[in-house]
């Protein structure tokens, strides 16, 4: 045993939560974030502002057109894996290998993809770091059984954890359907709690494809816990901490909330009022991107994700236009409904001196 302990610490396994559902986890979401989202994103520009470079097919692959966003898009699975292997420390043979693994489990898992990726990547990096070095014949080795393990998973289990991923997601967004009072709270403070936890809310909506009222209630959610930290620390950390906070990311509080947890009621709170307000009152949905769900207003992608849910309907014919109601919906949740509750929680925290001076101080550079 003490030798098996030894070459997993040679070869930089660490079998732990850390690794695999925080490291990982948040890596994948910036693989997610430099693919599907930014295509999403730059295909939303293009189509709104009439950019034809933007719009026009620049390749077609298989008798499928793709524009400039389309191509970034389909690079999703690839770039989870890839960020999940640096994220895990792999070596370069490794780290480079991962692109068939991620395409391979992304495609096979359907709706479910990201988390397949997820799974599978993790474990097809393992492999590969425990066997890279080991021979004389390592450019042949090491990818050979990093794909190898990743395909064969990838056919053997990644349509079941796509299905399974799938059918969780869908009962989630069913239930809100039906009782979006109650779901309306629980998925906006779960989510809210998701994003300020060193784990990734993003990730966590695209592996559970969380679109509809549920994506709603997820975007109201995060964007209680950044907009809300962002304002309620504005006399600490002033416009730094405003923008670092209110459009990257809550998580910076996360020291300060070990110190003293009473700061994150504040954010939480906000949350359970603001997501049911936005399934009940506006019947806000994502019907973007799953993973814009969990990005709240980093980059104002949550927002960007609810407005090319819009424009996706009105091309569909199931929505008519965009109205004042809408965006009002939005810029309430989003914005003023977190920057006004969320000081006036924290207001009655400082009074009965749960909440100090300094206890949101964040260290900016």
């Amino acid at each position: 045993m003490s030798k098996f302990k030894e070459f997993l610490k040679r070869k930089d396994i660490e079998i732990s939560v850390k690794r695999y559902l925080v490291d990982a986890m948040g890596a994948m979401a910036q693989g997610l974030f430099c693919s599907l989202l930014i295509g999403t994103i730059i295909n939303t520009l293009g189509t709104q502002f009439g950019i034809g470079f933007l719009t026009k097919s620049v390749a077609t692959v298989g008798g499928v057109d793709y524009t400039v966003g389309g191509l970034a898009s389909a690079m999703s699975g690839p770039a989870m894996a890839v960020a999940i292997g640096y994220a895990l420390k792999c070596p370069p043979l490794v780290l480079f290998s991962l692109v068939a693994v991620g395409f391979a489990s992304n495609a096979l898992g359907g709706a479910g993809g990201p988390l397949a990726v997820l799974i599978i990547a993790i474990i097809a990096s393992e492999f590969g770091k425990a066997v890279s070095k080991e021979t004389k014949i390592d450019i042949l080795v090491t990818p050979t059984v990093t794909i190898g393990i990743g395909v064969a998973l990838s056919a053997w289990w990644a349509p079941a954890i796509g299905k399974a991923a799938s059918k969780v997601g869908s009962l989630i967004m069913w239930a809100t359907d039906l009782q979006p009072l109650f779901m309306g709270i629980l998925v906006s403070v779960l989510v809210g709690v998701a994003l300020t936890l060193p784990i990734s809310s993003a990730a966590i909506c695209a592996a559970l494809s969380l679109t509809g009222l549920a994506g709603g209630a997820a975007v109201a959610g995060c964007c209680a816990q950044m907009i809300g930290f962002a304002v309620m620390s504005f006399k600490e950390n002033k416009w730094g901490g405003l923008v670092s906070q209110g459009i990257g990311t809550s998580m910076l509080q996360m020291g300060n909330i070990v110190k003293n947890p009473w700061i994150w009621l504040p954010p939480i709170l906000t949350s359970a009022i603001t997501g049911p307000v936005a399934t009940c009152l506006f019947k806000m949905k994502m019907d973007g991107s799953a993973v814009s769900s969990g990005m709240g207003t980093c980059g104002f992608v949550g927002q960007i994700g609810v407005y090319t849910g819009w424009v996706n309907d009105i091309a569909a014919g199931t929505k008519t236009a965009v109205t004042a109601m809408d965006w009002t919906g939005l810029i309430l949740i989003s914005f003023v409904l977190p920057a006004v509750l969320c000081p006036l929680f924290a207001y009655i925290l400082r009074r009965l001196g749960r909440i100090k001076d300094g206890d949101m101080k964040l260290e900016l550079k």
